[in-house]
């Protein structure tokens, strides 16, 4: 279970995003940090249940880093007001599907799948789902899945078919799609419970199906 300090230098920082502020409160971050960090090797050990591969991950090339990449940005808050992390069988820089886990106060929530891929991907994407509609269509109707989640988060979605598809094409809503994600939302309490462990690890059960979908179809 994580702590509730955790939470609560998240919510400091929300409040006091500067670099003068974070400087002084280093000892508090590296602890919340460590608290985060032990959570989330809690959970690697969990995944041998579920995919072996991402089980051998270490914590530090799943996690986030705190620091924003404010170059192109007109938001110039340093610093995320959030911890993160990505569960995948080559750590957070892997191009395929994961499993992702956000903690911010207020707005925590497990999910995965495909943010925003490279064309290459999201075109081989596209061939499975056109493919095996019928077995995508069960992955994200079964049952497991539909109690977790809300159903598939495209975010931003083309408004004309991609090429090589027709508007009457059954898959068009998620052939449209530019991601495929879904996400499972959680409160401070439940993550700060002694079942956090367990809340999180049965949003990915539930999503393991169609994370093992979408690697299939981008390492085919």
């Amino acid at each position: 279970m994580l702590q509730l300090s955790t939470l609560g230098f998240l919510r400091q920082l929300r409040q006091n995003n500067n670099k003068a502020w974070f400087e002084d409160q280093r000892f508090n971050y590296d602890v919340a940090r460590h608290d985060f960090e032990s959570f989330v090797s809690a959970l690697l050990q969990a995944f041998e249940e579920i995919d072996p591969a991402i089980a051998a991950q270490e914590a530090k090339h799943c996690i986030y880093r705190i620091y924003r990449d404010v170059r192109f940005s007109n938001d110039k808050t340093p610093y995320k007001n959030h911890f993160s992390a990505y569960f995948a069988r080559g750590g957070r820089k892997w191009e395929g599907a994961g499993y992702y886990l956000h903690l911010e106060p207020g707005s925590i929530f497990a999910g995965g799948g495909m943010w925003m891929p490279t064309p290459p991907l999201l075109k081989k994407v596209r061939q499975e789902i056109d493919y095996d509609f019928h077995g995508f269509k069960q992955i994200i109707g079964a049952k497991s899945f539909t109690k977790t989640f809300s159903g598939i988060n495209g975010g931003e979605s083309l408004t004309r078919p991609p090429k090589g598809y027709d508007a009457d094409n059954p898959a068009i809503e998620y052939l449209k799609m530019k991601s495929i994600i879904a996400s499972h939302p959680l409160t401070d309490e439940q993550l700060c419970s002694k079942q956090s462990l367990k809340s999180v690890m049965n949003a990915f059960q539930a999503l393991s199906p169609l994370i093992n979908f979408l690697n299939r179809a981008t390492e085919g």
